[in-house]
């Protein structure tokens, strides 16, 4: 089959023919990828980012957002069926661990993360996942449409799920960076909550994007920015501050657009986060990290999805133009997701 993959780090990866994968397990499935996300996270894979914390042996197969058809499956598994449309978990968890019986997904201690750690991902015709990964869909769902929201929306959604009981009514959120997950951030914010959402982001076509799917106000990021959020929420700042760029310096204007008793979401990485500890007790302020998200997380957003309440602005390429794809990513030639269809 053909698939992406990296051979060495600060380089571009290679379009190679490789081996399909085969069942090992019993609760083993093989998908038939529809389509795969191409995600900043891959930039950063390609930047050795990752190398240190995944240690994966190279070269292998990137992609972590997918979804597809199921092919084949282990002799155990019950919850599908060679021909259901599915979107995956990122992370496959192994459901014995003290984290997976809490329901905590991306802390279970014995997952595998195809893509990123030693398991090759879904740039690819075909990918090797585990039944507790996949989502079952409506057979009518075209997978490319909504593969992205495997990683980029079960991030985002995860986020605004954990901050539902902060944004009541009369309350302000910021959303920074409007691109693949920003965007779907601001949807889920307009769905599940009844917060004022100002957004933040350089782009003007972000910005008019953000309007169309659910912000009351969106601020130009060009230097004076924070203070643009500051008159907006009467001098103080928001509520809750969802950074979804968190790196040149953005993770730091973050958290000046926080008030006080305020919580800064940080889903965007890459850059360095400091601030006096002082700032922390004299404003009571918070700061959440978050990774990924929940097997359910990803299971009620496809709910709102397939309800029409949030969806995937998406730029579509042939697996063969998946350089194209990284590139135009990397120059911030995309709007929304671009998404890799073998």
């Amino acid at each position: 089959m053909k698939a992406v993959r990296v051979h060495e780090y600060h380089s571009d990866p290679t379009i190679d023919d490789i081996p399909e994968p085969q069942i090992t397990g019993p609760l083993d499935v093989i998908v038939k990828i529809g389509g795969a996300g191409v995600c900043r996270t891959d930039l950063h894979i390609l930047e050795g980012q990752w190398a240190e914390a995944m240690n994966p042996e190279l070269p292998y197969v990137i992609g972590h957002e997918n979804a597809g058809w199921v092919h084949e499956v282990g002799e155990g598994v019950t919850n599908v069926a060679a021909g259901d449309t599915v979107i995956l978990h990122p992370q496959p968890s192994c459901g014995l661990c003290r984290a997976c019986r809490a329901g905590k997904d991306m802390q279970c201690t014995n997952a595998f993360f195809p893509g990123l750690s030693n398991n090759d991902g879904g740039m690819a015709e075909y990918l090797r996942t585990t039944a507790r990964a996949c989502v079952k869909l409506n057979p009518e769902t075209n997978p490319a449409d909504v593969a992205a929201l495997a990683d980029a929306g079960i991030t985002a959604y995860h986020a605004v799920r954990k901050s539902i009981p902060l944004l009541y009514p009369g309350t302000t959120a910021v959303v920074q960076g409007a691109g693949g997950l920003g965007h779907i951030g601001i949807q889920c914010l307009a769905a599940l909550t009844a917060t004022r959402i100002i957004v933040v982001d350089r782009n003007p076509d972000a910005l008019a994007l953000a309007k169309q799917i659910g912000a009351d106000e969106t601020v130009q990021a060009d230097g004076t920015h924070v203070d643009a959020v500051k008159d907006l929420t009467g001098g103080e700042g928001a509520n809750v501050v969802f950074d979804f760029v968190a790196e040149q310096g953005a993770e730091n204007d973050a958290w000046q657009m926080t008030g006080p008793d305020g919580y800064q979401f940080v889903i965007g990485y890459g850059g360095q986060f400091t601030a006096p500890t002082l700032d922390f007790v004299a404003g009571e302020k918070n700061v959440i990290g978050n990774i990924v998200g929940t097997y359910n997380d990803l299971a009620e957003l496809m709910v709102l999805a397939q309800a029409g309440k949030v969806t995937l602005h998406t730029k579509q390429y042939p697996l063969d133009a998946a350089l194209d794809a990284i590139h135009d990513l990397d120059a911030g030639r995309v709007r929304g997701r671009a998404i890799l269809v073998p």
